[in-house]
Parts: structure tokens; sequence; C-alpha cells
């Protein structure tokens, strides 16, 4: 039993970081120093470099950056896409981390998995982002924000202290994101080709000084 509890803790904190850090990478190292600052966790070898002052201040500094950045249209698609580069190789990173000091094999395993996962919840993100700055008013971006900060949050402390559960609702998670991805590219294509067909079908440049 203590086996299983340990696996299901391990899995459940190494998909939890990377589900997190595609969303929203600084909240989720803020929220890991912060928890392990207080006692509230203890961390893998790997992974107690978040707990380092430094880092936390880097974390929070960033986090209020995006804080901003993200509940503003157009700025959120920019900022979301510049992070691509940013949130996957680091929900690999944490991943493998949070597996501690085990064999290489699964180190490396667990970061192909951290990245996928990553992967897929940034691209929810950020299409989900595009199609709600469709709409003129600002409102929905907050809305849209806020709620992702609070999954994050609530998201790293359900992985550490009810593991099980967490990766239940990571399940059902996983299942919204398989069928919302399709409709969300779909959502995208149609956006751009509108936006194609508008510029396409505007009336040439009149002359100054038409012929006599």
């Amino acid at each position: 039993m203590d086996a299983l509890n340990q696996i299901s803790t391990t899995l459940a904190l190494t998909m939890g970081l990377a589900w997190a850090s595609g969303i929203n990478l600084y909240a989720t190292l803020l929220t890991l120093g912060i928890l392990a600052n207080t006692g509230n966790i203890q961390l893998p070898p790997d992974l107690q470099i978040v707990a380092n002052p430094l880092v936390l201040m880097a974390a929070g500094f960033m986090y209020c950056v995006e804080f901003f950045a993200d509940k503003m249209p157009g700025v959120d698609t920019g900022w979301d896409t510049l992070h691509t580069f940013v949130r996957i190789p680091a929900g690999a990173m944490l991943a493998a981390g949070a597996v501690g000091q085990l064999d290489p094999a699964v180190e490396l395993a667990a970061a192909i998995l951290g990245a996928t996962m990553a992967a897929g919840t940034h691209v929810t993100k950020a299409g989900t982002r595009v199609l709600i700055n469709t709409s003129p008013e600002p409102v929905t971006n907050w809305v849209a924000s806020v709620t992702e900060d609070v999954m994050v949050i609530s998201g790293v402390w359900a992985c550490i202290n009810h593991p099980i559960g967490f990766l239940v609702a990571l399940f059902i998670f996983i299942l919204l994101m398989i069928w919302l991805l399709p409709r969300i590219w779909t959502g995208i294509k149609k956006l751009f080709a509108s936006i194609a067909r508008l510029f396409s079908s505007a009336p040439p440049p009149t002359s100054a000084n038409p012929p006599q």
C-alpha cells in the first residue's frame, strides 16, 4: 500500500507540475516554492532549487508581469506565443525533477511525458485565448486569466495534498482537452480565413491623379 501511495504521489506531482507549467509557469514555480518554504512539501533533490529565495523573487516578478500581460487582449496572445519556448521545456524539466534521483531512463520518460502534457495545456490555453480575443470587450480575458491562475495554484496544491483526486481530475481534463483541441483549431482556421477574406475583398487603392 505504501508503494502504491508513493507511486501515485510521484505521478501526481510529475504530471501536475507539467500540467500547471503549460498554463502559467511562474504561478507554478511561485506556489511550489512557497509550499516548500512553509514546510507543506518535502521537495525531491532536483526540485529543491525552486525554494531558493532568488528563484522565488524571479518567479514572483515574472508572475506580476504575466498577471497584467495575460489580461490584455492581443498582448496575451503575443505572450503565449513567446512562452511556447519557455513553458514546454520548463514542464519537461519540472516533471523530470519531480521523480527524484531515480534511473536516468525514468527521468527521461518523465521529461517526455511532462513536455507533452505542458504542450497540450499550453496549446489549449493559447488557442482559447485567440478565440476569446475576437470579442471586443476585455472582461472575458480577465475572467479567463483569473480562472487559469486559480486552476494552477489549486492544482499544484491538490497534486501534493490529494494525489489520487488530482489524478482523477487530470484524467477528465485530458479527455476534455482531446475533445476541445480539434474544435479550437477549427475555430482558429475559420478566424484566419475570415481575416484573409477581409483583406482580399478590400477595394484597390485609387490614384490621386486619374488619367485625363
